[in-house]
């Protein structure tokens, strides 16, 4: 069966219909997962793949605005069984039926369980790959709105790797296939399914836009390790930021690489089915093979970032036996742990950590005893959580010295459980034991595993606090590790919930030279996310930019014009731009700023004057037309695109 017949009418569905069929969609899946009723088997997975798609909201409204400005009635390319559209329709239809299975799934066969895992990564596959055909151009989605896409397919590509072995060729056929009834039936053994029907989803009320970014920014998805994305630059404690705000964007590497044979694919497949990971190596909280595991006081182990965070919460007893903690020292399992070790190693699986017995897992491969180095930062966590301040003092500053010299270090130190150690240092009344303890995590972060562990452990309303009230100095390096942090798409989500925006801003407009740069540089990448451009509009952001804009030392120019064009397409940021009065500026700028700052001037005039009429006779009445004309013969070749489309847009204008 193909994709069309399942769309519903053939191959003859129009655009328009496509559209609709499309929003109706994703409005189902936000209601879904309004509706909370995930079981717990794959709550996780449903809730994840809810988010993602509710993520593609805005995509939808841009092609339904597209097609709502068509004249004609010419669906070619987008309304046909093969095409972006319908495929991307196909694919979603698919995740809607897998969650209303999988999200009540409780019990039952183990194969059953391991059938809807394998759909997930079909799903989730599929979607990714119809995302990376949408025609962007052909039907005029904003670059706001394409850059979100782009999160969204980064998200997508590296769940379906955490779903297991990925092979192109076994995904694009069992992708192909819808979810027919008589396959979810076979799912469905030991499901029982709740209020919430395939058949009475229809009759669910649709959750408005306005409530799918709440519903984004509530989630509170785990993950251990980060996609690595390059900065250009690795920025260490004080080392300036990088003032070239284009390595700053996310690069999405292409999954799609040699496949294997289809036989051999299946072999590991179930070579993998068949390995049962004993009860004992694994977190009954998260589900996956412990990391670091310690003991406690009562002598039950845990994963040492949990059972810190369930400390930090104020708890006291054992989760396990109930009892008092006599202590709060946390020991590490090396028995256990060299268990796991040696049981990922016999059976081929990715080792949850580069130290196996001492030894430090170099890049060729190789091992390097790392013991005594072990040994000498063991004890500079333990003075951390001293009473000597002194002690304190001593430790953290030695830390933050050693996580700045190598990786081997920054693994090191996250091994001996030092990073919720530094965390609560975090909120401490010593300014030099902040200072350090911050910094320490911006070293810390540049070592993409140690991404996660920040995060499970709980640091981002910590580094928050210390962004609003720390030292200069502090603040610096409290907004450079939420850049570092937020270089993980997911974080984008999460810090932008966490209040660091406003706090961001307020750097922005009073912070040291070094400080508005690591600011900026932040703000820049949390904007990429969609839902954090009107958080920063609201903070003020745009009156920050414009102060920045028309300061007599021009120092800070460059890296205003580079906010202002991620923001400027965003309808609160056009709002409050024009209010603000800064087209005036921004077309004195064509005038006399140096190519690179009237290159994106004219970007983002052209941003604010796409389907605004006003703005486009304002900027006519204000004598834009000579600095655009200049700049469409001699500007950057980019300059000279803008202004050649701006200029195209004040003709048609004139002719009206």
């Amino acid at each position: 069966m193909s994709a069309a017949t399942v769309i519903g009418s053939g191959a003859a569905e129009t655009g328009d219909a496509v559209a609709e069929s499309l929003h109706d969609l994703i409005e189902e899946v936000v209601a879904i997962s309004g509706a909370g009723n995930f079981r717990d088997l794959f709550k996780k997975d449903c809730t994840d793949l809810c988010r993602r798609i509710s993520l593609l909201a805005h995509l939808v409204d841009d092609i339904r605005d597209f097609r709502a400005r068509r004249d004609d009635d010419d669906d070619a390319g987008v309304g046909s069984s093969s095409s972006p559209l319908s495929e991307l329709l196909f694919a979603l239809q698919n995740a809607k039926r897998l969650l209303l299975v999988a999200g009540n799934f409780e019990s039952g066969e183990d194969g059953a369980a391991k059938k809807i895992a394998f759909k997930f990564q079909c799903v989730t596959w599929k979607l990714e790959k119809a995302l990376c055909n949408i025609p962007f151009e052909e039907l005029g989605i904003s670059e706001e709105v394409q850059e979100q896409v782009e999160l969204v397919r980064a998200q997508l590509r590296r769940a379906t790797k955490r779903y297991g072995p990925t092979n192109s060729g076994v995904l694009a056929r069992a992708s192909s296939q819808p979810l027919l009834d008589k396959e979810l039936d076979v799912l469905q053994v030991g499901t029982r399914m709740g209020s919430l029907h395939i058949d009475n989803i229809g009759n669910v009320d649709h959750v408005s836009k306005a409530k799918t970014s709440n519903a984004v920014s509530g989630d509170s998805s785990r993950s251990h390790s980060s996609d690595s994305v390059s900065t250009g630059a690795e920025r260490v404690e004080s080392s300036s930021s990088a003032s070239d705000y284009g390595s700053f964007k996310n690069t999405n590497s292409d999954m799609n690489g040699d496949a294997k044979s289809a036989r051999k694919s299946d072999d590991e497949s179930k070579k993998l089915d068949s390995v049962v990971i004993p009860e004992d190596f694994l977190y009954p909280i998260s589900l996956e093979i412990m990391r670091d595991p310690v003991i406690v006081a009562t002598g039950q182990t845990y994963e040492r970032s949990y059972i810190q965070r369930w400390i930090d919460a104020g708890n006291v007893a054992c989760p396990k036996t109930q009892q008092k903690l006599e202590n709060f020292t946390l020991t590490t399992n090396y028995v256990l742990r060299s268990l796991i070790s040696q049981w990922c190693a016999n059976h081929n699986i990715e080792q949850p950590s580069a130290i196996v017995t001492g030894k430090l897992k170099k890049s060729d491969g190789s091992f390097r005893d790392v013991s005594g180095d072990i040994a000498a930062i063991q004890l500079l966590v333990q003075k951390l959580s001293g009473r000597s301040v002194e002690g304190r003092q001593s430790a953290v500053r030695e830390l933050r010295s050693l996580s700045k010299r190598s990786t081997d270090n920054r693994i090191l130190i996250a091994e001996a459980g030092a990073i919720p150690v530094l965390v609560n240092l975090l909120t401490t009344d010593d300014t030099l034991i902040q200072e350090n303890a911050v910094t320490s995590i911006l070293n810390l972060s540049i070592y993409e595993n140690n991404k996660g562990l920040i995060m499970l452990a709980g640091a981002f309303p910590s580094i928050v606090q210390v962004l609003r009230n720390g030292s200069m100095e502090a603040r610096e390096n409290a907004a450079a590790t939420l850049f570092s942090l937020s270089l993980a798409d997911e974080n984008k989500i999460i810090i932008g919930a966490s209040g660091a925006i406003p706090a961001l801003v307020e750097l922005l407009q009073d912070g040291s030279r070094r400080g508005k740069k690591d600011a900026a540089t932040a703000l820049f990448n949390l904007c990429i996310y969609q839902g954090n451009k009107g958080r920063a509009v609201r903070s003020g952001i745009i009156t920050a930019l414009l102060k920045m804009l028309t300061e007599s030392s021009g120092s800070m120019v460059d890296e205003a014009l580079t906010l202002l064009s991620v923001l400027a397409g965003h309808q609160e940021a056009k709002v409050a731009v024009v209010k603000a009065g800064t087209l005036p500026v921004l077309i004195d700028l064509m005038r006399t700023g140096l190519p690179r700052n009237k290159e994106n001037a004219a970007a983002i005039l052209l941003a604010l004057c796409k389907r605004d009429t006003e703005n486009l006779a304002s900027l006519g009445r204000l004598g834009a037309g000579v600095p655009l004309m200049e700049l469409a013969k001699s500007g950057t070749e980019r300059a000279q695109r803008k202004a050649t489309s701006l200029l195209e847009l004040l003709r048609k204008k004139q002719q009206l």
